[in-house]
C-alpha cells in the first residue's frame, strides 16, 4: 500500500463518503447530544484544513484541523474499516500535526468518544494525553478529551 495524504475538500465524493461513514458510526454509538461532529459543508470552511489519505484514487481516511485562537482542534479523523491497521491513521495525524505547526499553533486538542478505543491508542502513540473539557465542550460521560503540545 502506498498511502498519500493531501489537502482535499470534504464535499468531494470520496472524502464525503468517508465523512458520512464516520458520522453514521458516531450516530450508531452515541445519542445526538453526545455527537460533536461538524456538518460536511463546514469542513470546507476557511479556518479548517481538511486532508484525505489515498491509496491511488481510493480514499482511505480523512481528518481536519480547525484553526482556533491558541490551538488547533482535530475534527472528523476517520479511517475506513477496510484500511485500518495499514498506517493511514498515523499518516493523517502526522499531516494534521504539520498543518498545526504551519499555523504556528502551540497545541492540538480533540474530543472523541469513550468507545473508540483504537482511536485512543492511536492518539496516545502520537503523544496525545487525556485532559478535561475545553472550548464549549462539557463533561457528558462519553467524551474523551485529549491534547498534544507541539
Amino acid at each position: 500500500m502506498s498511502v498519500e495524504v493531501k489537502r482535499a475538500r470534504a464535499t468531494d465524493p470520496g472524502p464525503r463518503a468517508l465523512v458520512e461513514a464516520s458520522q453514521a458510526l458516531m450516530r450508531s454509538l452515541y445519542p445526538p447530544e453526545e455527537n460533536h461532529f461538524l456538518p460536511i459543508e463546514a469542513l470546507d470552511a476557511a479556518d479548517i484544513r481538511f486532508f484525505a489519505a489515498y491509496d491511488g484514487d481510493m480514499p482511505l481516511g480523512c481528518g481536519a484541523l480547525h484553526v482556533k485562537p491558541g490551538y488547533g482542534e482535530l475534527k472528523s479523523v476517520f479511517v475506513a474499516e477496510a484500511a485500518r491497521g495499514r498506517g493511514a491513521g498515523a499518516l493523517l495525524l502526522n499531516r494534521l500535526e504539520q498543518a498545526a505547526r504551519d499555523e504556528a499553533l502551540p497545541l492540538i486538542r480533540l474530543e472523541t468518544g469513550d468507545r473508540l478505543t483504537a482511536a485512543h491508542r492511536l492518539y496516545a502513540r502520537h503523544g496525545f494525553a487525556v485532559r478535561g473539557p475545553f472550548g464549549d465542550y462539557v463533561e457528558n460521560g462519553s467524551s474523551v478529551f485529549m491534547e498534544k503540545r507541539l
